[in-house]
């Protein structure tokens, strides 16, 4: 497993801020996010977590698992959650040539909004990854680039549950916003830790809101 950083660094998020990192730090509120789905055996599972928290999230969906996976997709939006783009085929930025890249950004679109019920152009690049020429296209589209504060890490299968959870604990701060991924890679891992950060910050007095 290539090195990743948990938290991300303040110069980062001022090197590259025409991305969205995290939010006010003035309200308890929270960001769950979510990359990769939708996935049967985890996505259905995440919802009915949220839902019994009454807590809102962004899924930034895959838009070859949304064809495949449509009833699911239509509940994410029906439990009123917000969608975000990435990509068709979970495409790497660099090792993408430049328009097979945004083509396939406007291909997930397409499929994403036959029945998206929001206005809302959010993207997401996969493994974090996005050339700066690139990322103007994309503005220039109207897409809002949302990136994270704390990555739960759950898709390491090398590391325990515990560690996943301390991820999220020891760095998430009001307005913080949180990556965790619905996919069979990451599904032990997010469901031990998701149920327990639901409950945990709840009782702190935090709200969790999908990102508009």
């Amino acid at each position: 497993m290539k090195p990743y950083l948990v938290k991300t660094p303040k110069l980062i998020k001022f090197l590259f801020k025409n991305r969205i990192w995290s939010f006010t730090k003035k309200e308890k509120t929270l960001y769950l996010t979510f990359d990769d789905g939708p996935t049967p055996e985890i996505t259905e599972w995440t919802l009915h977590q949220l839902q019994k928290y009454n807590a809102k999230a962004t899924f930034f969906c895959v838009g070859k698992n949304v064809d495949k996976h449509y009833k699911i997709y239509n509940k994410i939006i029906k439990n009123g959650h917000s969608i975000g783009n990435h990509t068709y085929d979970h495409l790497n930025d660099s090792k993408t040539e430049a328009k097979a890249y945004i083509d396939n950004i406007e291909k997930a679109e397409i499929t994403i909004n036959k029945s998206k019920q929001q206005s809302l152009k959010l993207y997401r690049p996969p493994y974090g990854r996005l050339k700066y020429s690139q990322s103007i296209k994309i503005r220039k589209q109207g897409y809002k680039i949302i990136m994270w504060d704390v990555l739960s890490a759950d898709f390491d299968t090398s590391i325990s549950k515990e560690k996943c959870l301390e991820n999220v604990i020891r760095n998430t701060e009001n307005g913080s916003v949180i990556l965790f991924h619905d996919s069979n890679k990451a599904s032990e891992n997010l469901q031990f830790v998701l149920p327990k950060i639901l409950e945990y910050y709840t009782e702190k007095g935090f709200t969790f809101k999908s990102i508009n």
